[in-house]
Order: C-alpha cells, then sequence, then structure tokens
C-alpha cells in the first residue's frame, strides 16, 4: 500500500483502539438491561461514548458510533441466533449471516448518531452533551422503532423502567425516560471533564431531578372502575421441537384444560400465543367441549391458535375468546422472515425444499374491535407487537386491562424472555393499567400499573398464576399524546443546533 493509500485509509476509519472501546462499551450497555438490572451502567457506557466522540471528525464519529452498536447489538440480541439455528433450523452459517445482517443494520442509527452530533456540535461543550446528543440519538432511536417495519428492541428507556426515571413513561413513554438517560450520560460527561464549579452544577442538577421525579413515583394517572377480576395465566412449557408434533397434540390439550379448570370462580383465563397446536377445524370437538364448560362456570377464556380466512386464503395468528363473550383479535404487526417471507416465489420454494418455514401469515386490521371479559374491553398484544407502543395507543384509552400473549420458547434459555417482560412493564407503567402476560415457557407474570412484577411463573416449568386483578380508567397523558412531545423537543434540539452551526460557519458580510 502507498503511503497516500494508508493515509486515506487512517483518515476513513478512527484508531482501532477507538473501535475495540468503543464495541466494548457498547456491549457492556447490555448490563443495564434485563435481566442483570444494573441500570446505572447505561449513563456512563454512553457518556464514554461521548468521550470517545471528543475532536473526532464526522467520519471517525460514524465508524465509533458504528462499533457501539455492534458490540451493542451483539451482546443484545445474540439470541437470534438461538431462533433461527437452534429451534428454527437454519443452516448455522446461513443463521449467523440473517443475524449478523439484522446487527449490522442496526449498528447504523448509532452511527448515524454519532455523525450527526459530531457535525452539528463540532466542539465539545455542555450543548453537545445536553442537547445535540440526546436529540440525535431520540431521532435515531424513534427511526429505529418504525423504519422498514422496525426494531425498538433494546431502546434505552426499557433500561430504566425499574428507576426513577421511569415514572416518566405514563407522561413522555419510553423516548421520554430515554431522554432523561441521555440527559444523565451528558451530565456524567460534565462531572468528568469539566472544572470543579460545573462539576458541582451537574451533582446539583442530577439531585434536583432525582428529587423532582420522586412525586412521579406516587403519582396515580388512572383509576380503578370495578370490582376485581379473578384472572388465571397458564404456562404450559411445552419444549418448541415438541409444540408441533401430531402425538403431542391431545398431551397439550389435555394439559391446559387441567391447568385451567382445577379451580371454580375464574373470570379470565389466558392461554399463550398458539397454545392450541392446530386449526380451529382440527380441534372442533375440543373447542366444543371447553366453551360448553366455559359457559356453564361463567368464564371467559383467551387463547392463542393459528386461524385460516378462506374466503381471502391466509393464515393468521389469532387470540380466540371462548366462553361467555365470544371475539377474535389478529396479529398486526408481524415478524419479518418469522411469519412473513417478503421473497419471490423461488425462494420460498428452495426454504420448502431446507425443510424451512416459507407460508406468509397475514395481519390483523389496524383497527379491530377490543376483546372483553366479564364486560371489561381488553386490548390485546401477540408477542414481539408489544414492542411497538405507538401502534396500542388507539386501544389503551379504550381498554381497562392490558393482556400479552407470546411464545418464547423461541429464544431458548437467553436473554431475550426477560427484555420481552422489561418491555411490558413499560408498556403497563405507560398505559397506566394491568398487564397480564401468558407465555408458552415463560416468563408468564402479572404486572401492575406502576410496571412492578406482581407474581411471575419459573421459565420451562408448568404452572399457574392465579390472584385478582382491577381494571383501570383513564388516559395517561402520554396515552393522550403519544410521542408527540418528545419527538417535537429532539427534533427543535436538532433544529436549533443545526441553525446555530450555520450562524457560525457562515461568511461574514
Amino acid at each position: 500500500m502507498s503511503e497516500a493509500s494508508a493515509a486515506s485509509v487512517a483518515v476513513a476509519r478512527p484508531p482501532s483502539s477507538a473501535l475495540i472501546m468503543a464495541a466494548a462499551a457498547g456491549a457492556c450497555q447490555v448490563l443495564a438491561f434485563a435481566p442483570f438490572g444494573y441500570h446505572w451502567v447505561a449513563p456512563l457506557t454512553l457518556g464514554f461514548l461521548l468521550l470517545l466522540w471528543s475532536n473526532a471528525s464526522v467520519r471517525h464519529a460514524a465508524w465509533i458510533g458504528y462499533s457501539f452498536g455492534l458490540g451493542h447489538f451483539v451482546a443484545g440480541t445474540y439470541w437470534l441466533y438461538i431462533s433461527l439455528n437452534i429451534l428454527g433450523g437454519l443452516w448455522p452459517p446461513l443463521a449467523v449471516l440473517l443475524m449478523l445482517a439484522l446487527v449490522a443494520a442496526l449498528a447504523a442509527y448509532i452511527a448515524a448518531t454519532g455523525a450527526l452530533v459530531v457535525w452539528l456540535a463540532p466542539h465539545d461543550g455542555v450543548w453537545r452533551w445536553l442537547v445535540v446528543f440526546p436529540g440525535a440519538w431520540l431521532v435515531c432511536e424513534w427511526l429505529r422503532g418504525w423504519l422498514i417495519t422496525g426494531f425498538p428492541w433494546l431502546s434505552l428507556g426499557y433500561s430504566q423502567v425499574s428507576t426513577p426515571l421511569g415514572g416518566l413513561a405514563p407522561l413522555l413513554g419510553v423516548y421520554g425516560v430515554s431522554m432523561a438517560a441521555l440527559l444523565l450520560a451528558g451530565l456524567t460527561v460534565i462531572i468528568v471533564r469539566r472544572a470543579w464549579p460545573a462539576r458541582l452544577a451537574a451533582f446539583a442538577a442530577v439531585a434536583a431531578a432525582l428529587l423532582a421525579l420522586q412525586p412521579l413515583e406516587r403519582a396515580r394517572w388512572t383509576e380503578p372502575v370495578t370490582a376485581p377480576l379473578n384472572v388465571t395465566l397458564v404456562q404450559g412449557a411445552i419444549p418448541q421441537e415438541r409444540k408441533w408434533r401430531a402425538d403431542q397434540l391431545q398431551p397439550t390439550l389435555d394439559l391446559y384444560r387441567r391447568l385451567s379448570l382445577e379451580v371454580d370462580g375464574q373470570d379470565l383465563i389466558v392461554w399463550p400465543e398458539a397454545a392450541i397446536p392446530a386449526f380451529p377445524f382440527e380441534v372442533s370437538e375440543f373447542i366444543t367441549e371447553l366453551r360448553a364448560e366455559l359457559r356453564r362456570r361463567d368464564t371467559q377464556l383467551f387463547t392463542g391458535i393459528l386461524t385460516y380466512d378462506s374466503e381471502q386464503g391466509q393464515y393468521l395468528n389469532t387470540l380466540w375468546a371462548l366462553g361467555t363473550e365470544s371475539g377474535e383479535y389478529h396479529k398486526r404487526h408481524l415478524v419479518m422472515f418469522g411469519e412473513y417471507f417478503p421473497l419471490p416465489e423461488f425462494a420460498k420454494r428452495w426454504l420448502r425444499i431446507m425443510n424451512l418455514p416459507s407460508e406468509d401469515i397475514a395481519s390483523g386490521a389496524a383497527d379491530q374491535p377490543l376483546l372483553t371479559a366479564k364486560g371489561v374491553p381488553v386490548a390485546t398484544t401477540i408477542c414481539y407487537e408489544i414492542a411497538f407502543a405507538a401502534e396500542q395507543l388507539p386501544f389503551i384509552t379504550r381498554a381497562q386491562l392490558l393482556v400479552n400473549v407470546s411464545n418464547d420458547a423461541w429464544f431458548g434459555d437467553s436473554i431475550a424472555p426477560h427484555q420481552h417482560l422489561q418491555i411490558s412493564q413499560m408498556r403497563a407503567r405507560e398505559a397506566g393499567r394491568y398487564l397480564l402476560r401468558a407465555t408458552n415457557t415463560g416468563i408468564t407474570a402479572v404486572i401492575d400499573p406502576t410496571g412492578r412484577v406482581l407474581e411471575r411463573l419459573p421459565q420451562f416449568e408448568a404452572g399457574v398464576i392465579r390472584m385478582p386483578v382491577l381494571p383501570h380508567t383513564g388516559p395517561t397523558p402520554y396515552a393522550r399524546l403519544g410521542n408527540w412531545p418528545v419527538l417535537t423537543l429532539a427534533f427543535a434540539a436538532l433544529l436549533s443546533s443545526g441553525w446555530r452551526r450555520w450562524l457560525q460557519v457562515r461568511p461574514p458580510r
């Protein structure tokens, strides 16, 4: 390589040590999320990222941000390999390739954050740390949550749901909690980089913020409206490799029925996603007998099942209401390459030859009627779609209870089910309502309106949670306004920074 070429490479990429440190910091940030719960790690790792961006060019900042993103998403979503290979049966090199392709795409958002931060604020300082950085991160995190179907997993705010910062959830949602964590990161850098007067001011700001958040911990934005519902959540713990075997169908049905009907006086029973591993017509006798028994007991059942719309020729991932009240909810936000395959027909034929999933599931209508239990309106989500908070806002204000069903067996014994539960905690806190979570292998749990897990079942063990819950009514501020307040602040930060930079660089008249 010539000296000129070597120089151009040096300009294009920052020193290897910076890239390695950035990747390590990104991996460490996963410790702030469940199941580890070291919430304080997030402001520290983000503060360290800001330090790595000191004196960096726009291009260098993008590379450093990209390395941070690679470390973060490899460590935080490694379970994708389990879903694709160990349980999905995908050829190992192809499973690794698909996982790394997603990681590479997700890391690009943090690369874009770095480039924006350094371009809009070329010099270190309070403006970069407390205005540009939170604005750029939030905009990129929001884009990651919806662009090309979106992947909002590991949004920063989830790591703080059980901290005082989580008190912002009913006001500003998960992105508002992210904003608070980003401001803490900026204040951390001030403490490290500035002289004592600025450090004392930063310490005072942190203390004042924590004190100001205390009343939010006690605030109640919604109120109970009726007598408690006696609910039962059933966890069958059927291993994924056995779930769809024909010889396991009857034992699975018998297990769920036995666990559900051991006790009378239950108002609502919830089974997991696809708890019935068959189409309705294949288990019609079981359904008829079960419905009759539920009506005799005046009990409602929500169960996951795959259905087929013969008129449209489409498969649907459905939550089916049986018993005293009938209804269906069809999953709206599907998983790309899990539930639908945006591929040409020849590629789908290849998947079939490889004995891999290839048939598309259709998404449900955007505005579906709520399911009900004893007259209580219930907002339901299936699996991964609970991560899309904004899509649930039209339902939250009409519902008095939240239900999420999932089959986290696809994640194996990894950190993913714990992350999924943490996302559910944020949804309960944003809505100010109880959230019931029924999963096949865990983590089945009851979450109260403040995001606390009241009861949970051990993973990979069949079991039941039975407890009374109170339906709640009234919209939280977040349910009314959604993400607009936070996004307005974030875009205002970027626009004002752009204007400020233009004033600094424009030629004198």
